[in-house]
């Protein structure tokens, strides 16, 4: 099954072709420009080194969230359009699901940490339970301190946060806390496609139409129309 991923989660934009699990080609790039910019560009980029055109693709997976806004829906609205166009079928994918899933195979527990701005980090915790990865906790936005105040054993940690974070949870963890290599920080495209396989082969699709971000917090717009009613 040939799929095409993207990921515009935070400052990396990423594109893949996996065919059947295997990449077959991917592009990712880090830099403050939006990703609307080179986005579709990427795209064509990873269909010319693979030697597939669009129209050969059997689903399309894109990161939905949490993450930047802008950046979401620029992904998001991206995919939409090739899969409503081509009238094939869409998996979304947590962000935090495909950074801890670039984690394994994992000795510890995993924490995945998206810098989330104001003080606060997107945060959800792993476990590997008989060979699967499996939710600890549930996504949240909370500060840094309240997502790490209880853990009391070796955890890894991985993603933006992690690294803006780094020196205030050694202070606080000292030898509990183990960090992911620099090469798994960023959500690759191909993880993305990889994590969406499952769903596709079960239909576990997503309705196009339906398909939007997962922001966890309300936009700062939102807070402010909130804030004068």
């Amino acid at each position: 099954m040939k799929i095409l991923a993207v990921d515009t989660a935070t400052k990396s934009c990423s594109a893949a072709i996996v065919d059947d699990g295997v990449a077959c080609a991917e592009l990712t790039t880090v830099n403050n420009q939006t990703h609307s910019k080179h986005l579709m560009s990427m795209i064509d980029t990873v269909c010319d080194m693979s030697g597939l055109k669009i129209a050969d693709m059997d689903g399309f997976a894109v990161t939905i969230g949490p993450g930047s806004f802008t950046g979401l829906r620029i992904g998001i609205s991206a995919v939409k359009g090739l899969a409503w166009s081509l009238n094939k079928p869409v998996v979304g994918i947590s962000s935090l699901d495909a950074l801890a899933w670039q984690c394994i195979p994992a000795a510890y527990p995993i924490c995945t940490l998206l810098d989330a701005r104001k003080q606060e980090v997107y945060y959800c915790r792993y476990r590997l339970r008989d060979g699967e990865l499996k939710k600890d906790s549930s996504e949240q936005v909370i500060a840094l301190a309240e997502a790490i105040n209880d853990i009391r054993e070796p955890c890894m940690f991985i993603g933006n946060g992690a690294n803006l974070y780094k020196e205030e949870i050694l202070e606080k963890l000292g030898e509990l806390a183990h960090f992911a290599g620099w090469n798994q920080d960023i959500i690759r495209a191909s993880s993305v496609a990889r994590l969406s396989l499952e769903r596709f082969i079960h239909h576990q699709t997503d309705d196009v139409a339906l398909l939007v971000p997962h922001y966890i917090r309300k936009s700062d717009a939102e807070l402010y129309r909130k804030k004068d009613n």
